[in-house]
This record gives C-alpha cells, structure tokens and sequence, in this order.
C-alpha cells in the first residue's frame, strides 16, 4: 500500500529532529477523509493527539493516526519503558481502484492494510538499546519488512485473536506481542479498518470508537 504523509497533518521538524508540540499540529488532512475517525472509547480519559494522515497516488486521505497517553521519543531510550501511549490507525475501505487521471491502478485496502501500518507505527517509535544511529537504519529496514510478512499472514501462528468493543459492539481483532509492544487491527461497520499499537498500556482493556468531532483536536 503506497501512500505519502503529508505535512500538512504532521508536526514540522524543529531544530534538531524534534518534533514541536502536538498542539500545533493542523486538523486540515483529516478533515479532507470522506471516512470517519477512530480512537479509544470514552473510558480513555488520558490526553488525545494528531499524529499525521496519509495520502493514496490520486491525493485521498486513505489513513491517519491519533494518538493516546505518553507522547513517546524514540530519541531517549531511557523513557521507552515509562511512557504509556497507544496509537489507533484508520484506514479507509477502499477496493482496487484506478487512480484519477487512469493512469495507474490504487491497492485494495484491507485488515491487512491496518495491521501494517500498526507495525510500522511502533517500529517508529522504537530505539532497540546498545543500537546507534548508522545501524538503526538497517534495523528498521529489516523490521519493516518483517512487519509487511506479517501483516500479509494473519491466519498464522504470530497472530492470535482478541475481541474488543467497537462503537459498542464486540469486535475480532488480530493481535500480536513483541518485545517492543503490541499490534492489533480489525475491521468496523463503519466500513472502514482499525489498526492500534502501543506500548505500556494493556491491550486488553481498550475500547475504540467513531470519533464526533475531529476538529475537537486542533
């Protein structure tokens, strides 16, 4: 599933790498989905922030992340087993498609679309300890790739099955642990996919749902 992130829904780099604050990041991408937004029920009371959205080859916003708790660093490994987060990714249910110019053919969307995009996520988030910079960037390749087998293969053995409510209703849900956190992803009849990672926050007592207003986060 190839898809661009756009700036316009991510936080600018600030000197140094860092990303500023949440609060100024801009709600603009996702208001451009013509699908709805998911992130844990109200039972969450922690803080909620954007992350960013990703755009398809023809520019529709296909999928975006929020992001809940710690706001976590990969640059300080020494925070990684103090921060609490979670992040819900939704992923618009779009079949195979041509692009808009029908040029080109746009990927089906699926369950595995989500859980992909999950995996990806915690790696990014993720500084394996005695690693430096040059090396980082093999294992995150390599991760990655990993993290696509996976995705590809949710009938096997790394995934089990979780049920989880969404918008009330009990759900199934693919989930898998590693040693970096955890992944889960589904689908919602909303007709579109669920997918969530996180790391210091118990998988087994969350709860997601349709967000009302999502410009109640700028």
């Amino acid at each position: 599933m190839e898809t661009t992130s756009r700036v316009g829904a991510q936080a600018p780099a600030a000197e140094g790498g860092q990303q500023v604050p949440s609060a100024r990041r801009t709600v603009d991408g996702y208001l451009l989905a013509p699908f709805p937004w998911y992130g844990l029920d109200e039972a969450f009371t922690g803080p909620r922030w954007l992350m960013q959205v990703g755009m398809a080859a023809d520019d529709a916003v296909e999928h975006g992340s929020i992001g809940h708790g710690d706001e976590p660093s990969v640059r300080n490994e020494g925070t990684e087993d103090k921060e609490k987060f979670a992040v819900v990714v939704t992923v618009a249910g779009n079949p195979a498609r041509r692009t808009a110019d029908g040029t080109g053919l746009l990927e089906a969307t699926s369950v595995s679309s989500a859980a992909w995009l999950a995996g990806v996520g915690l790696l990014s988030f993720t500084w394996p300890g005695q690693m430096d910079h040059t090396l980082r960037d093999d294992w995150l390749e390599q991760q990655t790739e990993t993290a696509w087998v996976l995705a590809d293969d949710l009938a096997g053995d790394d995934w089990s099955t979780l049920s989880l409510p969404v918008d009330g209703v009990p759900t199934p849900f693919h989930y898998r642990e590693s040693e970096f956190g955890w992944v889960l992803a589904g689908s919602t009849q909303a007709g579109v996919h669920v997918g969530a990672y996180g790391r210091g926050m118990s998988a087994y007592g969350l709860g997601f749902a349709m967000i009302k207003d999502i410009a109640a986060y700028a």
